[in-house]
């Protein structure tokens, strides 16, 4: 692979990092203020009806993810790990930074699954009703945990990306 391709892949990866961040704080700082607006108190009798409804959204807000976000991180994963390899296989400098941006995809692929997806599940869970609801007085608990949480997903990728876009520019 040409150093120009390596460039073109790795910026293009780099793109991505900032797309998946940018989600992230779309999600932290919009999405889930708006879902909780005005969200009674688990004393109020409206409550149980609240988390429902969190419940049954909740499934809009976490499809993206999964449907979009979670393919785009793969990626990243995969072409930032194929560029660090590339240009260390073919001598073309040191392209380590590349390589720790791939890990950090790791990261937060690892961490999505471990820490956010079970908060995923416990809220979608609400909108079910019965059983499943049985955690609705701990509903608008779940979602701010899940946009603190999502935080490290705003982070790292712009760490990645920022590493990676470094070491584009000083290649």
């Amino acid at each position: 692979m040409s150093i120009t391709a390596l460039k073109v892949v790795t910026s293009a990866t780099v793109a991505c990092s900032f797309i998946l961040a940018g989600n992230a704080i779309t999600q932290s700082f919009m999405g889930v203020p708006a879902l909780l607006i005005d969200f009674p108190t688990p004393a109020s009798p409206s409550h149980a009806e609240r988390a429902r409804l969190l419940g049954r959204q909740w499934p809009v807000f976490w499809e993206v993810g999964n449907r979009f976000f979670r393919p785009l991180s793969t990626v990243g994963i995969l072409l930032y790990g194929a560029s660090a390899w590339a240009a260390r296989q073919q001598g073309k400098g040191n392209w380590s930074l590349v390589a720790v941006a791939a890990c950090c995809n790791i990261l937060t692929a690892v961490h999505s699954a471990i820490n956010m997806q079970p908060i995923n599940e416990r809220i979608s869970a609400l909108g079910g009703g019965g059983e499943q609801a049985k955690d609705g007085e701990k509903a608008e608990q779940y979602a701010r945990r899940w946009g603190r949480l999502n935080l490290l997903r705003v982070v790292v990728p712009l760490v990645a990306g920022t590493l990676a876009m470094t070491q584009v520019l000083e290649s």
